[in-house]
């Protein structure tokens, strides 16, 4: 898969696909497309992948889009204003990223979901509790909310992170929850109860502009209905 990424803040991946080049995506993921590609729904996996990327976030369904004769052109738009970053994918290489992160990528590359294995984490880690594994071989293009910023930690190094700005680490990295110290920290400092820990060896990379934090943001200034 070739590919050009344009438009920030608010991206397009734009990739051209050889004749007979497969490209997977979630459901309502394609933008625009030259005539000579192909669609093809499918459960890509069997009921259990298919339970599994409902609880990550994304459709039970994928899209599979072949190109049938000639070089064919898609391209696949964010849907929040931020950045598409490209990511490759191979054993060892392996990605943990936020619900609904999952843009498009190589037929090879597995969508599947992961389960934070402390239950700290699963009932208090907000929206790192399941999250998306990226597994297998080639290219994967991966969704992040807001500006994006990279942190290459070492064994033995930690991050806290307020929940939500997690966007992506390396498979090779740990995740688990602590709590804010102090009552009044916790209950009148606004920044939550709990915080995700991120320790490595491996990649992080936060991003600014959680789609969940900007809509509760929002949220004051909606109308309300008078019915």
């Amino acid at each position: 898969m070739r590919y050009r990424i344009v438009g920030e803040p608010l991206p397009v991946a734009i990739c051209d696909i050889e004749p007979g080049e497969t490209i997977i995506t979630e459901r309502g993921s394609m933008s625009w497309m030259s005539p000579n590609i192909k669609m093809e729904t499918t459960g890509n996996g069997g009921l259990g992948k298919m339970i599994g990327r409902a609880f990550s976030g994304e459709s039970m369904f994928q899209n599979k889009f072949t190109c049938t004769g000639g070089i064919g052109q898609i391209a696949f738009a964010s849907s929040f204003p931020g950045s598409i970053r490209p990511f490759e994918i191979s054993p060892g290489n392996e990605i943990i990223c936020q619900k609904s992160a999952f843009l498009a990528s190589d037929a090879g590359v597995e969508l599947s979901v992961f389960f934070q294995r402390k239950l700290g984490a699963g009932f208090f880690g907000g929206e790192g509790f399941i999250m998306q594994r990226l597994s297998g071989y080639g290219t994967a293009l991966v969704e992040i909310d807001g500006y994006a910023v990279e942190y290459d930690l070492q064994a033995g190094q930690s991050m806290i992170v307020d929940t939500g700005y997690l966007a992506c680490m390396s498979a090779t990295c740990t995740m688990d929850v602590q709590a804010n110290k102090g009552l009044k920290n916790m209950f009148f400092g606004g920044e939550g109860l709990f915080n995700t820990v991120v320790r490595g060896p491996g990649k992080v990379i936060l991003q600014s502009l959680p789609a969940a934090s900007l809509a509760r943001a929002l949220l004051p200034y909606m109308p309300v209905s008078s019915n």
